[in-house]
This record gives C-alpha cells, sequence and structure tokens, in this order.
C-alpha cells in the first residue's frame, strides 16, 4: 500500500486515525466506490477547479457532480473544470487524478460540498488510484478547514 508522503506525515503529525485502504486500480471516482464496495455517497471525491486565476479543490460525493455556475457564484469567479495540463504539476507526490482533498497540502483552497456533512466517515485518495483513506468527516473538517457549501447535483 502506498500513501503519499506528505499526506501521511500530516495525518501522523495530527494524530488522526485513519484506515488505509488497498483496492484495484481505479480511475474515476464511481469505479473506485465500487471496487471498495462502498456507496459513492461516502468516497469523496477531488475535483481540481479553475475560478478565474485561481486553483481551488472541489471535494464532493462520487455520485454527485460540480454544478460549475453555482461554484462560481460562491467564489465570485467564472468556474471551469481545469485541464490536466493545468495542475499536472501542482500535486507532485500523487499520481495524476488521484490527489487528496487536503488543499492546504498544496496550498489551494478547498470547498467541500455539504453533502458530505451527512456521513460519519468519508474515503478518499490517498495519492494514488489504488489506495484510499477512511477517517472521520469530523477530523477531516477539523484539519482541511473547507468551505462548507453547495455546489454539487446528484447524478
Amino acid at each position: 500500500m502506498t500513501i503519499s508522503a506528505r499526506l501521511k506525515s500530516y495525518l501522523d503529525d495530527n494524530r488522526i486515525h485513519y484506515t488505509l485502504m488497498s483496492h484495484s486500480p481505479a480511475y474515476t471516482a464511481q469505479a473506485s466506490a465500487a471496487t471498495m464496495h462502498i456507496p459513492g455517497k461516502e468516497l469523496a471525491k477531488t475535483v481540481v477547479v479553475k475560478a478565474g486565476d485561481t486553483t481551488v479543490l472541489a471535494v464532493l460525493p462520487a455520485s454527485f457532480h460540480v454544478n460549475l455556475k453555482k461554484l462560481g457564484e460562491l467564489t465570485g469567479k467564472p468556474a471551469r473544470l481545469a485541464s490536466e495540463q493545468e495542475f499536472i504539476g501542482l500535486f507532485p507526490d500523487c499520481e495524476l487524478g488521484a490527489m487528496p482533498p487536503f488543499g492546504q497540502l498544496y496550498n489551494l483552497p478547498v470547498f467541500v460540498d455539504k453533502a458530505l456533512e451527512y456521513d460519519e466517515e468519508i474515503v478518499f485518495n490517498a495519492g494514488t488510484h489504488r489506495d484510499a483513506i477512511r477517517m472521520k468527516y469530523s477530523d477531516f473538517k477539523r484539519l482541511a478547514q473547507p468551505r462548507v457549501v453547495e455546489f454539487a447535483v446528484k447524478g
């Protein structure tokens, strides 16, 4: 099992209890949820969004989609999905598209959709397409200090 060294240090330094989960390689959030046999609403996917010239992380249940218009209203800037070329170098310790939802590790603001607050625990990528972390949502929220808002749509 592999975990981003930066993420592991951050969680361990803050004495956060977490479980590392290994699964078959999966390249979408819904596929990851299926391989781990967990509901898509419990898997928190991290989406890189450009809000004007600013890069932000949008964290939402795997079974939801980012409403870019709504997120743009919340940031005060037009929002769009970032291309892989725009974020390929932002997460040097992670596989492309497998970044964890802790923006402060990468100097990025984090927006979390309120739907994640309804689960006691969340699961998210640990920096690879084969490893994930399960932890209490309350610990995630305390560490990530995200802006919790509604910007996701089911489906």
